[in-house]
């Protein structure tokens, strides 16, 4: 996998620095850290108080952003630009959605850049030209506005999957299952307390309990819920003892 900072995130002339914060968050959730930004309305934007709090987190990489005069500039060494726009233009690079195109980007021999308008203008006709491609985000046909900083989120997000994406971290242990001891265990327990409040009639069984056995099996129970039943059924006992 190419290491993080090969691929480039270029903000041009943003107004709000809570954006840039956000945006730089939306890059560090999915391993990115190299942001440029053009010309932004407010020279000392990566020290705001929005930016800082937006960023949550990742004021490293607003920390390390780099503040550049033109996007030719923002641009030095890239060796493919993608840039983001809805505007339809009759002249301009190829419009494509994002994952068609990365599925034919080789990311080990390309130098990428994503490039993101202001929020009030987006990009213009002379930047667009810059750029190798146009990207469009599938939205509702009736709304496409996407905020800036998700924008950077859905763009980071397919471009990571492309480049191999990250493993599911678990957030719960594994389960452990019960045996086929502890659930016989459980339906002896159950099957003298049903004798005992007269739901299962010993002389005339049929076939409750195998069908109980069925349906525990079908269940696939841990030890933790084998536990739980039983002690219902201690509780039902107790309660019918009385």
């Amino acid at each position: 996998m190419p290491a993080a900072d090969s691929t480039r995130f270029i903000l041009l002339n943003t107004s709000h620095a809570g954006n840039v914060g956000a945006a730089a968050r939306a890059m560090k959730v999915m391993g990115f850290c190299d942001l440029v930004l053009v010309a932004p309305r407010l020279p000392d934007v990566l020290t705001q108080p929005d930016a800082l709090a937006m960023a949550s987190g990742a004021t490293d990489v607003l920390g390390q952003a780099r503040i550049a005069g033109t996007l030719a500039e923002a641009l030095d060494g890239i060796t493919f630009a993608c840039a983001t726009a809805m505007t339809p233009r009759d002249f301009g690079p190829p419009t494509h959605a994002p994952r068609a195109l990365f599925a034919t980007l080789d990311a080990d021999a390309q130098r990428v850049a994503f490039v993101f308008g202001s929020e009030r203008f987006g990009m213009s006709n002379d930047d667009v030209y810059r750029c190798h491609a146009c990207l469009s985000i599938p939205t509702h046909p009736a709304y496409g506005s996407l905020n800036l900083a998700q924008a950077v989120q859905l763009i980071a997000y397919d471009w990571r999957e492309a480049l191999g994406g990250f493993a599911v971290q678990p957030r719960t242990r594994e389960p452990e299952w019960a045996d086929a001891a502890a659930v016989q265990g459980a339906l002896v327990h159950w099957q003298g307390v049903l004798e005992q409040i007269g739901f299962l009639d010993p002389a005339a069984p049929k076939k409750l309990m195998p069908r109980l056995n069925q349906l525990l099996n079908r269940a696939g129970l841990t030890r933790e819920e084998i536990h739980i039943l039983r002690g219902i059924a201690r509780a039902i006992a107790a309660r019918e003892r009385r």
